[in-house]
């Protein structure tokens, strides 16, 4: 146990390691990873629903001809 102190106090004396500064460390980056991999996920698992969907328009009626129109308004 006392080399695993030693190591750790030789890599932090090697990279002038700031206690005072905090950083986000290991977990900071699995959170990060997790969310990134999360994201792609939905991503993908949308475009596949989205690729299944058969999305026929109906028409539109057609346009009523100005005589009509003319006919309506002096109701």
């Amino acid at each position: 146990m006392s080399s695993l102190a030693t190591a750790h106090f030789g890599a932090t004396t090697l990279l002038a390691v700031d206690n005072t500064k905090v950083t986000p460390g290991i977990l900071g980056f699995v959170v990060f990873a997790a969310l990134g991999i999360g994201t792609w996920w939905i991503l993908k698992a949308m475009n596949r629903s989205l690729k299944k969907v058969d999305f026929a328009e109906e028409p539109e009626a057609p346009a009523p001809l100005p005589e009509q129109q003319k006919q309506e308004q002096h109701r």
